[in-house]
């Protein structure tokens, strides 16, 4: 028998709603409708563009230092050729547009059926357009579309899950955290097993293609505190106080150099540290795992790195999107408040990026206030992620509160 009720279906409203937002973020990256703040578009045109050209040379940017991506990186940047007729940029808008479509046709889907609902499509319906045409002028939605068919293919199959996930690491990093809430046993072996053969083979694949596969790693170490960074209020605060540091554009983002700037990028990188600690704790715990534990371990573990990172550009809040909505699939899910502070948190990143980006940079009350108001949603959606994931799953503890239909080292019986 399982729990809940396959929906009768979600109507017309979600593709309504979808077509119409997005025609809107065509018309801010096509620059018919005008988004006050910088052109987020150039990372496209210029960028993108530039890296496009050095790739099809046959090699990595290995002298940009704004290369800071896996060696997947380079099958998003050279997406466009799949699409010739057209300039790069649109070419880019375009495929980034279908990728859209496709997760909202995956979580559609996986809501019609039993013990799901159309509330996970209804979080990218939403959440998607108010990050603003940012999330269209980056890569990382296609990122997030591959995290998204992880989490729903690893639902009956653990192995499609440690591949994608693979696939994903190798995109852009992140998707590894995919793996920290797979069910343990023969799941865990099966999608860790997959992961770890498909990695080693599109790695060794990627440095045999181009030299300069993993050239991203130096590039990576040598950053500093990003302006958006949670560590980066510090120094707004302080540049109040008559702090000597200064605003400078470094590894192509806004960062801050002055006194103190490597002692806070030292501490976020040991606040990272403690948080893989707390995972590593929480998985040796763990007893109790539901169909949904995977997507709601991901979607919590990916909240802990954004929110210790010495960068958190806005595009990064598109991963926190499309994870909260593969939670919100799942009926009697944990992770319901954490995704509406995230879907507050996106609200409030387009008035930070673009909008008032000068009032970051300038440190002044009304660009600080936004960062504290972002980043502070998003520290509230990580602690409350982090206290419901553990008393859902780690059982013995007064008050804990166990998935429903979940037992010891089983999933759910919503998952049969």
């Amino acid at each position: 028998m399982t729990t809940g009720r396959a929906p009768t279906g979600s109507g017309p409203w979600p593709y309504a709603v979808w077509a119409l937002t997005r025609l809107w973020l065509l018309a801010c990256v096509f620059k018919v409708v005008t988004v006050p703040g910088p052109d987020v578009t150039v990372d496209v045109s210029v960028i993108y563009r530039g890296w496009y050209e050095v790739l099809l040379t046959g090699t990595y940017p290995l002298d940009d230092v704004t290369w800071q991506y896996p060696p997947g990186a380079a099958l998003a940047v050279l997406s466009p050729a799949l699409l010739p007729f057209w300039e790069y940029a649109t070419a880019f808008f375009v495929l980034v547009l279908v990728c859209d479509a496709l997760v909202l046709g995956l979580l559609l889907s996986a809501g019609r059926r039993p013990g799901t609902r159309a509330a996970g499509a209804w979080v990218w319906v939403v959440g998607v357009p108010l990050l603003g045409p940012t999330v269209y002028a980056r890569y990382d939605l296609m990122v997030t579309a591959v995290a998204v068919a992880a989490l729903l293919a690893g639902v009956r199959r653990p192995r499609a899950l440690g591949a994608l996930a693979a696939f994903g690491a190798l995109l852009k990093g992140w998707p590894v955290l995919l793996l920290v809430g797979v069910r343990k046993g023969r799941p865990t072996r099966a999608a860790w097993t997959s992961a770890a053969l498909c990695a080693v083979g599109l790695a060794a694949a990627f440095a045999l293609w181009m030299p300069g596969a993993f050239a991203f790693l130096a590039f990576q170490r040598d950053r500093g505190t990003e302006i958006e960074s949670l560590g980066a209020l510090v120094f707004h605060l302080a540049r109040q106080f008559g702090w000597e540091g200064r605003v400078e554009l470094r590894y192509g983002s806004m960062e801050f150099v002055g006194p103190q700037v490597e002692l806070v990028s030292t501490l976020a990188l040991g606040l990272a540290v403690l948080a893989l600690g707390w995972l590593l704790l929480w998985r040796l715990r763990a007893r109790l795992f539901a169909v949904r534990t995977p997507a709601e371990a991901a979607f919590t573990a990916v909240l802990l790195f954004t929110v210790t990172s010495r960068v958190i550009s806005p595009q990064y809040v598109v991963w926190l999107v499309g994870l909260a909505a593969v939670c919100l699939v799942f009926r009697g899910t944990a992770m319901t408040l954490p995704a509406v502070l995230v879907l507050v948190a996106a609200g409030v990143t387009l008035l930070e990026f673009p909008v008032g980006f000068g009032h970051v940079v300038a440190s002044d009350a009304w660009g600080v206030t936004l960062l504290v108001v972002r980043n502070g949603l998003l520290v509230a959606a990580s602690l409350i992620a982090a206290r419901r994931l553990w008393r859902s799953t780690v059982p013995g503890r007064p008050g804990a509160e166990a998935a429903p239909g979940a037992v010891e080292g089983q999933p759910s019986r919503v998952a049969r």
